[in-house]
């Protein structure tokens, strides 16, 4: 039996934005229903690389599939195959964090039914009714994970999720990532903690000046 396509192939992936490069030639293969860890400094390219995977910064030179679209064909597909968490959720701040959900839930018609349930995965049931300006940030991190929950992504991509959480929400996140990736899907972190990425994840892909310098597993 043949194996899997790979959920992401980068060949030679270089990303310039004004003449500088944010990727310098990256090759890279992500198998499916893994989870893999990027980290590096500040400024290495982890979130350039999450961003060019997500569809949300162009290929300059190089080549790529991703979900089984190719970076240089139409973005749009793409970003509608994967789900992506940045640093800021893109929430409608006046809404509540339910009705952030339910929006969210009609727009990709998804039952509405849906939201109750993963509000309450996210240990967000008691927040319901909280508008989303008033959430925490750790809060408003669990609100994006209860959108890419409805979306249900075959491809996570999650942007420094551990920033400004406490110790039970790292181990929320873990125990969360972990179940997503035990039904099925593909997900890729990026984190800045080298000890963090060693403890989640069996695979950790180190970046420096936009290249990939390390790939542990």
């Amino acid at each position: 039996m043949s194996s899997p396509s790979p959920e992401v192939t980068l060949r030679d992936a270089v990303v310039l934005v004004g003449g500088f490069p944010l990727l310098s030639g990256v090759n890279l293969d992500l198998a499916p229903s893994s989870l893999t860890v990027v980290t590096g400094a500040n400024g290495a390219g982890k979130t350039s690389l999450l961003r060019l995977l997500a569809g949300l910064v162009t290929l300059s030179s190089g080549a790529g599939v991703v979900a089984g679209v190719d970076l240089k064909g139409d973005l749009r597909e793409l970003r509608r195959r994967v789900g992506w968490l940045g640093h800021e959720g893109s929430f409608y701040d006046d809404l509540s964090a339910s009705e952030n959900l339910v929006f969210a839930a009609k727009a990709l018609a998804r039952p509405t039914g849906e939201v109750a349930s993963v509000l309450e995965r996210v240990g967000l049931s008691s927040r319901a009714a909280t508008s989303a300006k008033q959430l925490s940030a750790g809060q408003r991190r669990r609100l994006g994970l209860a959108w890419l929950l409805l979306r249900r992504p075959a491809l996570w991509l999650l942007d420094e999720p551990y920033a400004s959480l406490d110790d039970d929400g790292r181990t929320f996140f873990d125990q969360l990532i972990g179940d997503v990736v035990d039904s099925g899907a593909t997900v890729v972190v990026s984190a800045h903690d080298p000890l963090r990425s060693r403890t989640l994840a069996p695979r950790t892909i180190t970046l420096a000046g936009g290249l990939v310098v390390a790939d542990r597993s």
